[in-house]
């Protein structure tokens, strides 16, 4: 996996990205995550038939992760039942489950990549010196090509949800 510098800073600080960002038009990479039962899911063949949103987020102990995760557990009743969304950040499942039953958490499937960072990798989130995820959002369609993604520039930076849901609505 390649290593990158000079592409995310935080605190002043320039941190290693593991992976190469993700672009429309890629094939979306299978990667395997906890649930909140410490089980190995797929992520990509859990969701398969389906639109997914795919967050990947540093932490749901942060306020801007807090906000984000709610945010999309509200827009996911609006949206059709053809349309996954899932959070991955690399906070162990017990917190998570923990943090989502606390917030109310039901419709979006909130996983860990806490065991092995096969998600960080695969997708050019995974920062290495602090071991948590730089904010991004990805959509990929029922095909597993990845039609949306965005890299925040900053960890408090939030996706464009307009936009993101706009690009999952439109490949129902």
């Amino acid at each position: 996996m390649i290593e990158r510098k000079g592409v995310y800073t935080f605190r002043n600080r320039d941190l290693t990205v593991i992976g190469e960002d993700v672009k429309p038009g890629n094939l979306a990479a299978e990667f395997e995550v906890l649930n909140q039962d410490f089980e190995v899911v797929k992520g990509l063949e859990s969701t398969a038939g389906k639109v997914r949103i795919i967050a990947a987020i540093p932490s749901l102990e942060t306020s801007v992760c807090d906000r984000e995760t709610r945010r999309f557990n509200q827009e996911a009743a609006n949206l059709s039942k053809d349309i996954a969304i899932l959070v991955v950040s690399a906070d162990l499942p017990y917190t998570q489950k923990r943090w989502c039953g606390a917030a109310g958490i039901d419709s979006v499937t909130v996983v860990s990549d806490a065991l092995n960072k096969d998600f960080g990798a695969r997708y050019g989130v995974l920062l290495k010196e602090i071991g948590v995820f730089r904010r991004a959002i990805f959509v990929v369609d029922k095909k597993d090509t990845i039609t949306y993604a965005a890299y925040m520039p900053v960890m408090g930076d939030e996706p464009n949800y307009e936009e993101v849901l706009a690009a999952a609505r439109k490949l129902v």
